[in-house]
């Protein structure tokens, strides 16, 4: 498995300096001997102008956000990481690959959560690569293997969770957005790692039930919706009832007798919880008539 590794190069002004003196003083080995007529001289110049025309080839720049991946003959020479502009072997190719953080959308998934229920998902992956020799010797396309690898690992994390929680302590991806964004971050990462790449943050875009049961899921939780409401509202209406008793009673007010108490509760709790405003009615008589 190939890992990365610091290629040392020569500084590139330098060395275009000394290219540049070389092939001037080869020029002027070339007309001396065309001018004394000495072929041997003029032949060690021809040579010279060559080697010097040859290594030009060498000269690189490394942008910023980018680096130089060097092959000698097919063989992995190193990486070259500074920014700046470079002299190395000219026999060396020179392969550009971006070091810049990157994100990528998958597309939307139709998968089942854990309860079987058909949704539809998407995520956003950010990522970078961290190891310029895995990622281009150790996969075919790292860019594709991304791609793929995320949407693999967006429909394994969606199997995991339900889409909504049904519990207090339960972990849903329409609620529990945090956790299931680093659960969908580790499972990308553990499939990008032996490419040479780091996620950075992954984090669901799309989320909602299918089609075909969205509209039956809806009415679920408006049920659901409707059912906690009313334990509130009950819950409330209990305690007002409760309240309102013992007020009676530590003041005096009024004296009831148990069936008169359960009346009471009754007309109370029918005021508090039911949806629409009590009509009043005046008894003109006794209070127990």
């Amino acid at each position: 498995m190939l890992r990365e590794n610091e290629y040392r190069v020569s500084p590139g002004l330098a060395t275009v300096l000394v290219q540049i003196l070389t092939a001037l003083a080869a020029l002027a080995t070339f007309a001396y001997g065309m001018g004394n007529h000495l072929p041997a001289v003029v032949l060690v110049a021809v040579v010279v102008m060559v080697l010097v025309l040859t290594s030009f080839a060498g000269l690189f720049v490394v942008n910023p956000g980018e680096a130089k991946v060097l092959q000698l003959f097919g063989e992995y020479k190193g990486t070259v990481r500074q920014q700046g502009f470079w002299f190395a072997n000219p026999f060396l190719t020179k392969r550009t690959i971006s070091l810049r953080i990157r994100n990528f959308e998958t597309a939307k998934l139709k998968v089942n959560d854990n309860r079987a229920n058909p949704i539809e998902i998407a995520a956003i992956v950010v990522w970078k690569v961290v190891d310029t020799a895995e990622a281009l010797f150790e996969v075919d396309d790292y860019a594709t293997y991304v791609a793929v690898q995320s949407e693999s690992a967006v429909r394994g994390v969606a199997h995991t969770y339900p889409y909504d929680s049904h519990t207090d302590n339960e972990e849903a991806l329409s609620t529990h957005t945090a956790e299931v964004s680093l659960s969908l971050q580790k499972a990308i990462q553990d499939r990008l790692v032996k490419a040479g790449m780091e996620v950075i943050e992954a984090r669901i875009s799309h989320l909602a039930y299918s089609p075909e049961i969205a509209q039956a899921m809806l009415q679920r939780q408006q049920a659901g919706a409707i059912i906690a409401a009313r334990a509130k509202i009950v819950e409330g209406a209990v305690g007002m009832v409760e309240h309102a008793l013992e007020m009676l009673s530590r003041k005096g007010i009024v004296v009831l007798d148990e069936e008169r108490k359960a009346q009471m509760v009754s007309n109370l709790l029918v005021v508090l919880c039911s949806e629409r405003a009590a009509s009043p009615v005046v008894n003109a008589g006794s209070i127990f008539g």
